[in-house]
């Protein structure tokens, strides 16, 4: 599974980790993803959805 989310295609960032020494390390910050039962075309899926587009009703949970 790709650290994408399915609905607003957020993905993973990148930068530094910076000491206090000031040395620089690369890094990466992931989205926090859930596995979701969405409605995809009328019929339930499992998707990774973003926790904020969960939260903004984004997408229409599965029952």
């Amino acid at each position: 599974m790709a650290r994408v989310c399915t609905v607003c295609k957020k993905g993973p960032m990148t930068g530094n980790n910076v000491s206090h020494a000031n040395n620089r390390k690369k890094r990466r910050w992931y989205p926090n993803l859930q596995t979701v039962r969405v409605l995809v075309e009328g019929a339930p899926r499992r998707v990774a959805v973003c926790t904020q587009c969960i939260k903004s009703n984004r997408v229409q949970k599965a029952t």
